[in-house]
């Protein structure tokens, strides 16, 4: 079996005149044994012979089952290994990379990073996790959770670590947010809403309604995406804004495209959309909006047009943000579902404005338009497997696990069925004259 001890303090070969082993150069100075000759395993210097060959053994049963991790390599701080290893690899897209980094440089790094990798124990993670939830809320702190796991498998597939500590510990368990439902308006919130808003940003909210689409897809939606002899609207892009405030096209969330059935009163709420607000020219990069530096980037990130149609009063495409602030807020207010919460002052052209401020819920942003499309389809006896396809989910399970809730008649027909399988076909009915009835 590969590996061997090696003496530093003495030769190998005894002196042929006196028959022993001569001091070497190091004699008396460093650890005198070292482990050497093993495959992919870094030599080891020890004090005794018997750590030596206890090491040599565990070494060479683990290098064998491809199982030996080099405990030094996992001496690199969690900081320096996500920097030079695990962030430099990553290829995320602009509006994901963001919210990623400023969770890691504002919350895991502070906390732990300064810990070697080897000494992230369950002790350090309880300890995260109790620092972490002091920080943010706990549907946050999930996230963050997650994206330390994510750290940590990596290291233990470069060989930094033996296992896993988030899952070899049985102590350690992730902050687990409180299980809340999703969300439906009723048919007069969602009137109150869109009546609330400018005149050009209500086919929004029809959008959301009617095809269950994300903001940014509704915001990315073009008047050639509408198939009105087909009867469906093709859902192909979505409008993302990176950290620095520049937007982008890319592909809808889970990277999917698919076709949504257009209702036929959405059809004539369309056409009279593009009648009052014709659909604008907007070319964006794809994918990435910084400059390609490479034949494949430019590629990639060739600029793609379509003739939006939401856009702002001033012919732009859409900043989330500033609608949400200026447009979608103010019209929850409008609709008595939130209230002012202070004032900010605000700067438009030459003059500065006061204006309310508010702090919606995120259960009442524009997502939950997504949730009341569910809510009606299902709450109207569709297919979990359509409506799956229609809102880009990746599975069934993940429709049920989100909108089960709204399907009030769900276990009612086979109830009904299981009652008269074990009704007793020998019993007489029960009616007021039966004496059983008395």
């Amino acid at each position: 079996m590969a590996g061997y001890i090696e003496d530093r303090w003495l030769k190998k070969r005894p002196n042929r005149e006196t028959g022993k082993r001569e001091r070497t150069a190091r004699y008396g100075s460093g650890n005198r044994y070292r482990v050497k000759g093993i495959p992919g395993v870094q030599d080891r210097a020890f004090d005794t012979s018997e750590d030596a060959k206890q090491w040599l053994a565990t070494a060479q049963t683990d290098s064998g089952r491809g199982d030996f991790v080099d405990p030094r390599r996992g001496e690199i701080s969690l900081t320096a290994y996500i920097v030079d290893h695990w962030w430099s690899a990553r290829a995320d897209e602009p509006s994901t990379a963001g919210p990623l980094g400023s969770r890691i440089w504002n919350h895991i790094i502070p906390l732990v990073g300064n810990l070697p990798l080897r000494e992230i124990d369950a002790a350090a993670l309880r300890s995260f996790k109790s620092a972490l939830l002091s920080r943010v809320e706990e549907t946050t702190a999930e996230v963050i959770w997650g994206h330390l796991s994510s750290i940590l498998g990596s290291a233990v597939d470069d060989q930094r670590l033996l296992r896993h500590p988030m899952k070899a510990k049985n102590s350690v368990k992730p902050p687990r947010p409180t299980e809340k439902r999703a969300k439906a308006w009723d048919r007069e919130v969602v009137d109150a809403v869109r009546s609330g808003l400018q005149e050009r940003y209500r086919f929004a909210v029809d959008l959301g309604i009617g095809l269950g689409l994300h903001q940014g897809e509704a915001f990315g939606l073009a008047e050639e995406d509408f198939d009105f002899k087909a009867g469906v609207v093709r859902i192909r892009r979505q409008l993302k804004w990176d950290i620095k405030g520049r937007p982008y096209f890319s592909l809808p969330k889970g990277r999917k495209t698919r076709d949504v059935p257009l209702p036929t009163n959405l059809a004539v709420r369309a056409h009279e959309h593009f009648r009052r607000f014709p659909p604008i020219p907007c070319t964006l990069p794809w994918r990435n909006p910084e400059p390609p530096t490479t034949t494949l980037e430019e590629r990639q990130r060739k600029p793609v047009t379509v003739n939006l149609v939401l856009t702002t009063s001033h012919s732009n495409r859409i900043y989330y943000r500033t609608w949400n602030d200026r447009s979608w807020k103010p019209a929850l207010a409008a609709a008595g579902i939130i209230k002012p919460v202070g004032e900010k002052l605000r700067r438009d052209g030459g003059r500065v404005r006061r204006v309310p401020l508010y702090a919606a819920p995120r259960e009442d942003m524009f997502h939950v338009l997504r949730h009341t499309c569910a809510s009606v389809q299902l709450e109207a006896g569709e297919s979990v497997v359509s409506l799956s396809k229609w809102l880009g989910h990746s599975t069934p399970k993940v429709t049920l696990d989100h909108y089960a809730h709204f399907m009030p008649g769900a276990g009612q027909r086979g109830l009904a069925a299981m009652d008269a399988w074990l009704k007793d076909r020998h019993r007489p009915e029960i009616t007021q004259k039966s004496p059983v009835a008395e």
